[in-house]
């Protein structure tokens, strides 16, 4: 249980870093968080947990093809709020129209191929 708790824990320091970068410096902010800092420790936990090759390659595939999906939150977002959207509308417009393409693609994948 402890390990679990570590992980959370460097989890979290990176999220917490990631918005105070983004408080003083949006720019860079946004560069941060557009690492894929989140995969890559989920890859190393996975790794130092399983040992386990082919699960690290399967969760790499998997994030790729859904970032897909994911990437009209980040375009929804500012265009909503620039539109005169609050912040929380608009967030939940965008998360709303988020888990809808996921469940798409989760529907479209094994039909054209795409093991998830």
């Amino acid at each position: 249980m402890l390990y679990f708790w570590i992980k959370a824990g460097i989890s979290g320091l990176i999220a917490a870093a990631v918005s105070e970068i983004a408080r003083r410096y949006p720019g860079w902010g946004g560069l941060v968080a557009s690492l894929p800092l989140t995969s890559l420790m989920a890859m190393i936990w996975l790794w130092r947990d399983s040992g386990d090759a082919g699960k690290v390659a399967a969760l790499s595939s998997g994030a790729i093809w859904f970032v897909l999906p994911s990437l009209p939150l980040f375009l929804i977002i500012p265009r909503l709020i620039r539109a005169g959207i609050g912040f929380w509308a608009a967030l939940g417009i965008a998360c709303a129209v988020t888990i809808a393409l996921y469940a798409g693609f989760i529907w479209l994948a094994p039909r054209v191929g795409i093991a998830l």
